[in-house]
């Protein structure tokens, strides 16, 4: 392999890392405001008031402060505020009075209104008091849930200014105590049911963090129906139908929790980072209008179309027979399968496998010893990633979690972007001493064998559905054509998917679980690599 390759590998991981991390391809990128877009700068200024101190449920004088900001804010929209009074309320030890708020909007023409409403909600209290780490923090509740409380009134906002195109209301739901267990919309749910009755579709806005892309990351079962309405008018898309399976095995919940599963809904975050949340760090002077303007191109179209369209009438028009599977691939979009379809796509890479090998049938028992190799090499690498972490906690005091929610390292973010680089130069050092063809066919055996294991044990195999898909397909074009080309074309492919998808990974579930990160990252590193390292060397 030439040197040059190296370069060229280490060069694209580099452009494209930084890129994905900027949110250069996920993200709308900033246009002058007009009258009527969405303002950042109404949010920023709603979003200054609410943070300007603490206001958890040990602090109920600067709580009162924001929640009659709130009140205020909604008589501005022309609707005079509900409010739902739950004293002696419990959670977490402490005791307190939950007041929740409710603004509700009905269509202009009402004799010709449909029976559904469009539910937003958000919380206004932020995290009480906890110790991540040595020291005591309380948040600001800049981001978490600033970011929810703010892009929900300007969502509010925009809508009511085509009031006479609706067909469908709008209630907004800001929760109090959310922090604390969800107890606003626990009693709300149990005590207001006429607040939930009418409602066709749920979105909860939420903050895991105060910057990067905001990620659609958690869907009502039986998404079908949401996520055709999501595909046909949110834009920036982003999201991964495995953040559904991976957020039921996490120990967080949100507002819509307590709905989910009788109201079809969709709940929205940004990920990054976890230093910045629940901590003192979420505060105005943090806040990324980049993340504001990313809630807005996602919710507000989506909000949009439900309260115009007449389909939607009806409060079970959004209740679908089947959950999706569907991703987001920088530049290229949304991908969104039925089950039937995401197998069908399944077979057809796996043919494409099977016909690449086909092609090449030489040394095949070389490659399958390859196979069990990077398998062993992706363990390794998860070991490691672990063994890292622990040192890291125990050189900053943070606190353990085996492939759980780690927090109060500052340096976190660095330890895992430098275990990445590390892991691909050792990818590409193995690519250099030869038989390049043997260890990449290896490669994309194991890929296949985990597509078939992935996709019958949890319907969800993207992150070795896409390399194996990528490489097969553009090492049949280069054997059939001659074209080189395809390869390198192939490996920006599979890094564009790679780099956001373990970037939103990594984020999610912190530097905990860095080795679970680096064991998928061999996959996708070892395919793209191999691409690379195969057009820079001199094997036909």
């Amino acid at each position: 392999m030439k040197k040059t390759g190296l370069y060229l590998i280490i060069a694209s991981l580099a452009a494209m890392s930084i890129a994905v991390s900027l949110g250069l391809f996920s993200m709308p990128p900033e246009r002058p405001e007009t009258e009527d877009s969405f303002s950042v700068e109404r949010v920023q200024k709603d979003i200054k008031f609410i943070s300007s101190d603490h206001h958890s449920i040990i602090h109920p004088e600067q709580r009162n402060e924001v929640r009659d900001y709130l009140i205020s804010r909604l008589r501005e929209l022309g609707t005079e505020p509900a409010l739902y009074s739950y004293p002696d309320s419990e959670g977490k030890g402490y005791k307190f009075d939950a007041v929740n708020i409710v603004g509700d909007w009905a269509p202009a023409d009402i004799a010709n209104a449909g029976n559904a409403r469009l539910l937003i909600v958000a919380h206004y209290d932020s995290r009480y008091p906890w110790a991540p780490v040595r020291d005591t923090v309380c948040s600001y509740g800049a981001a978490d849930d600033g970011y929810g409380v703010g892009s929900a009134l300007e969502t509010v906002t925009i809508l009511l200014r085509n009031r006479e195109s609706w067909s469908q209301g709008v209630r907004l739901l800001l929760t109090d105590a959310e922090e604390v267990g969800m107890v606003g919309m626990k009693k709300a749910y149990e005590l207001n049911p006429e607040l939930f009755e009418d409602v066709g579709l749920v979105i909860n806005i939420e903050a895991r963090g105060t910057y990067g892309p905001v990620l659609l990351f958690e869907t009502s079962p039986g998404n079908d129906r949401i996520m055709e309405l999501y595909e046909g008018f949110s834009r920036y898309p982003h999201t991964y139908s495995l953040t559904n399976v991976v957020y039921r095995m996490m120990p967080n919940f949100t507002d819509f929790t307590i709905v989910k599963d009788e109201l079809p809904g969709v709940n929205f975050s940004t990920i990054s980072d976890v230093n910045h949340y629940h901590t003192d760090k979420d505060c105005f002077a943090n806040i990324s209008a980049s993340s504001i303007r990313h809630y807005g191109a996602q919710i507000v179209p989506l909000a949009e179309e439900f309260v115009r369209n007449p389909e939607y009438a009806d409060r079970d028009s959004l209740r679908g027979s089947e959950d999706r599977v569907f991703f987001t691939v920088p530049l290229l979009g949304l991908f969104n399968f039925s089950k039937k379809g995401y197998l069908v796509v399944n077979i057809v890479v796996l043919l494409l496998m099977a016909g690449m090998l086909l092609m090449e049938r030489k040394k095949m028992l070389s490659a399958l010893s390859w196979a069990g190799l990077w398998l062993l090499f992706a363990v390794v690498a998860l070991i490691v990633g672990e063994v890292a972490a622990w040192i890291g906690c125990q050189v900053s005091g943070a606190k353990f979690a085996l492939f759980g929610t780690v927090s109060g390292m500052q340096f976190d973010n660095a330890l895992m972007l430098g275990l990445a680089v590390v892991l691909a130069l050792v990818i590409a050092n193995m690519y250099r001493r030869g038989k390049v063809q043997e260890k990449l066919k290896g490669c994309l055996i194991l890929l296949a064998v985990l597509d078939i294991i992935l996709l019958a044990v949890l319907g969800e195999n993207l992150f070795v559905l896409i390399p194996l898909a990528v490489s097969s397909l553009v090492i049949l074009l280069w054997k059939i054509s001659g074209w080189k080309l395809f390869l390198p074309v192939g490996m920006a492919l599979i890094l564009l998917h790679a780099c956001s998808f373990l970037y939103d990974l990594s984020m999610a579930l912190t530097v905990g679980a860095v080795g679970a990160v680096l064991l998928i990252a061999t996959f996708e590193f070892a395919a793209a690599i191999g691409l690379a390292a195969l057009f820079c060397s001199e094997e036909r």
